[in-house]
């Protein structure tokens, strides 16, 4: 049985975020689209891809060099600020809100405007 009080707990919703730095954006896109069953959300040509699921949070940025995990996080609902921290391994974790990423696309490329 359920009591009254568990049931009117909000749910807070973590999506695992992944960021890769990619060469070729456009053949990445087609590969997560076909991975995923969807397309990105958000798109800025040649530059950067934001693809969200109910788990997941994957953001593909270009750049130079091997194809690479640029770090990891997540999103957080509870999150009030952007934080980045490493674990015991020297993994860089980020937690952000999604309005915090937002504002970090924004920065990057303000005439994106997601």
């Amino acid at each position: 049985m359920i009591s009254r009080r568990a049931a009117s707990v909000r749910v807070m919703t973590k999506r695992v975020h992944i960021a890769l730095g990619v060469r070729d954006l456009e053949r990445s896109i087609d590969d997560y689209r076909a991975m995923l069953g969807l397309s990105p959300e958000l798109v800025i040509p040649g530059q950067y891809a934001l693809f969200r699921t109910d788990e997941l949070n994957l953001s593909l940025r270009v750049q130079d060099g091997e194809p690479k995990v640029r770090h990891l996080g997540f999103e957080d609902d509870a999150a009030t600020e952007f934080s980045v921290t490493r674990d015991s391994l020297g993994f860089e974790w980020e937690r952000f809100a999604r309005q915090n990423q937002l504002d970090e696309i924004r920065e990057a490329w303000p005439e994106a405007a997601p």
